[in-house]
Parts: C-alpha cells; structure tokens; sequence
C-alpha cells in the first residue's frame, strides 16, 4: 500500500517544482522529502526523481502518480472532515496561516478563545504573507488563512475556497508632530503631493496598494524608505522619514512624535479568513473562523 506521507511528499516536490521548495512548504528539511520520495521508489520499484542540472526533475512515472496523490490526498481530507463532522467535536489539528499584522493583532485573543473553550484542539500559527497563504490553503498545506485585500484593490480568491470577512480595518496617514499638517482633523490624499513615502517592499499587497492609490489621486509616489513591518515605519517617520499609511490594526505602539490623520477618501483594506469548501464541514474549522469573528467584532467594538 502507498504511503500517504510519502505521496504528499512527492506531490509537494511536483506543486512547487524543486526538493528544497517542497521541504519548505512541508516544514521539513530537503533530506526528509529525498528519503520519503526514495522510500516511495522502492514502494513503487519505479524511478521517480532524476538528476537535471544541479537540481533533480520527476520522471514522467512521478508525474503520474503526483496527479493520483493529488486526488487521493483531497479524498483522505474529504474523509477526515465528514468524519469530524460526524463526530461532532471540536479536536485534532489546524494549520493557521495568517499575514503579520493580524498574526499580532486579532490571532492572539482568537486563539486565547479556543484554547479556554475547545482544549482538544491543536493549533499550528504560521506567519505568511497574504498571497502566500491563499496558494497553500488551496493547495492543502493550511487548514486555514487569515489575509487582507483593499477595498479598492481586492485579491481574488480561487475556487473551491471559502471565505469569511473579520474586520474592516481604516488606514491613515501617518505624519510627523511637526508635519505641516499635522493638527488637521482630516486630508484629502490628493493634498499630499510632494511628500516623501515610507513602504513595504515592491511586490507586497501593501506597497503595490501604495503606489496604486497614490497614482489614482494623481501623486506619482516617491518612495525612499523601505520596511516591512509597521512599527518600523511609525518609527521612521518619527524619525523624520517620510509619511506612511498605516491600518488602525498596525498602530498597537505609536511613537512619540507622529500624528495619524483621517484620509478622504477613507482607505480600508478588509481582513477575511478563507478555507477550502470541502473542509467546511468540519468542526474545528468551524470553530475557529468563530473565534476569529468573535476577536473582529471585539476590535471593532473598541474602536466606535
């Protein structure tokens, strides 16, 4: 009989094209997945792996069954949900993956939460970006997703997923105390011409958001400063930097020194959890996009 570690092995190495990849995914190390999948050729007596290059490619045998374990891996999760479901408890495992500023923000009393009300459930927290964890979601590496998108530049979601939106979550501007504007009740964005801007790195949903907004006020953004963390970059404009936009999520620590004001247009980005459809049913799912409401819904609460 095949072994399901050893074909979720080969699957991985076929999903994200190398060994090392694979084992990143997996949270193992290369030699873990070289020695399933080697285990796996002797199971099979077939060549799965070959050399090419400095890296390794999978045979066309490997191809095949990476296509099988695809399908047999959604039936065993199929399986292991209808009979959660059946069960009616909330036990086992989650893989939770969820981006940095939520992983700090709304995770916390969430999980809090489901330790004091379901103490049979074991809970993995993995800190991803957004895009990231959609693509391991879908692909079965996470039970599990807490991510973000902008109002007026959202993300598609793949089929097969679900999703649940936490928390509307209002960005401002982010000055500092000597700042020209900083005694403002509220600024339109377009009066921020000239400014200099501090943002996370090119190719984040935060910067590509930036620069987008920016533009379609009209502002060519000059960027000259970089980080990707939040109290990074309330830091440096404290420091004189720059302005930044800055969720009201991010803001737990404000420095001396800064001021945050409104913007008009209001910018929000919108925080969901997502999950795959054919897990929905089970217990633990369920009750953690529960407690991840519930933690939305106190934030909310304690900002109006």
């Amino acid at each position: 009989m095949l072994d399901l570690n050893r074909l979720k092995a080969l699957h991985a190495v076929h999903v994200y094209g190398s060994v090392g990849a694979a084992a990143e995914a997996l949270m193992v190390t290369p030699s873990a997945v070289s020695q399933q999948i080697a285990k796996l050729e002797r199971e099979t007596g077939s060549r799965l792996m070959e050399r090419n290059g400095r890296g390794v490619r999978l045979t066309d045998a490997a191809g095949l069954l990476a296509e099988h374990a695809e399908r047999i891996l959604a039936l065993v999760e199929t399986a292991e949900a209808d009979f959660e479901a059946l069960r009616g408890a909330v036990v086992g495992r989650l893989q939770v993956g969820s981006f940095p500023t939520a992983a700090r923000g709304l995770m916390p009393p969430a999980l809090k939460s489901l330790r004091e009300h379901h103490p049979d459930l074991q809970i993995q927290l993995i800190e991803r970006e957004p895009e990231r964890v959609v693509r391991e979601v879908a692909r079965g590496e996470l039970d599990l997703g807490v991510i973000q998108d902008w109002l007026n530049r959202p993300m598609a979601i793949p089929e097969g997923l679900s999703k649940a939106i936490l928390l509307d979550d209002i960005a401002d501007v982010i000055v500092p105390a000597d700042h020209q504007f900083a005694d403002r009740k509220e600024i339109g964005l377009a009066e921020l011409s000239g400014e200099r801007w501090i943002s996370s790195s090119p190719g984040t949903i935060c910067h590509d958001w930036l620069v987008y907004t920016l533009r379609a006020a009209e502002l060519e953004p000059e960027i000259t400063t970089m980080a990707d963390e939040y109290p990074t970059q309330l830091a440096l404009v404290a420091g004189g930097a720059g302005c930044a936009i800055v969720p009201r999520l991010g803001r737990d620590c404000m420095p001396a020194g800064v001021r945050a004001i409104p913007i008009l247009p209001r910018q929000t980005r919108r925080i969901y959890a997502i999950w795959r459809t054919d897990a929905a049913r089970r217990p633990a799912i369920r009750a953690a996009v529960e407690a991840l409401k519930d933690a939305g819904a106190d934030i909310s609460s304690m900002r109006s």
